[in-house]
């Protein structure tokens, strides 16, 4: 049985880390619940005081194939290498140069948001097809591959 997947960062910054994912991905902030024109009445509705309404947020893949993404405010910061990390695809069906100056193309848009480049693996026929190791503004790695 197929299941629904939602990936989860824990983070310093939940509404920072949420916008650069949604331009790193093309997804959108989660609308509030109905009835709420914002997230900041729907919350002040349930009750939740004012230093506590950043301690989440949550974005969604506008075409409704992609998990939800959600971050959530944690008090410790990041201390080792991600054990599982997202590739963004940012290069599909490119191969070689072309391939390469796809994934640097992208790489310096996202850097613009507050991304770091962190290494470059170079095409290694016929296995390796190259890729780029990035970091998000939190830290976290990802591949754009």
């Amino acid at each position: 049985m197929a299941r629904d997947v939602q990936i989860t960062f824990d983070c310093a910054d939940p509404a920072g880390l949420a916008a650069f994912w949604a331009e790193a991905l093309g997804y959108r902030v989660q609308d509030p619940p109905g009835g709420f024109e914002s997230w900041d009445q729907a919350l002040e509705a349930m009750g939740v005081p004012p230093g506590r309404r950043g301690d989440a947020s949550a974005l969604l893949d506008p075409d409704g194939s992609g998990p939800r993404l959600f971050f959530q405010r944690v008090p410790e910061g990041k201390r080792a290498k991600n054990r599982v990390h997202l590739d963004v695809r940012a290069a599909p069906g490119l191969e070689g140069e072309a391939r390469m100056a796809a994934l640097e193309a992208e790489a310096e848009r996202l850097i613009s948001h507050g991304a770091t480049r962190l290494e470059r693996h170079e095409p290694a026929p016929p296995l390796l097809t190259g890729h780029l190791v990035m970091a998000d503004p939190e830290g976290n790695e990802f591949c754009l591959d």
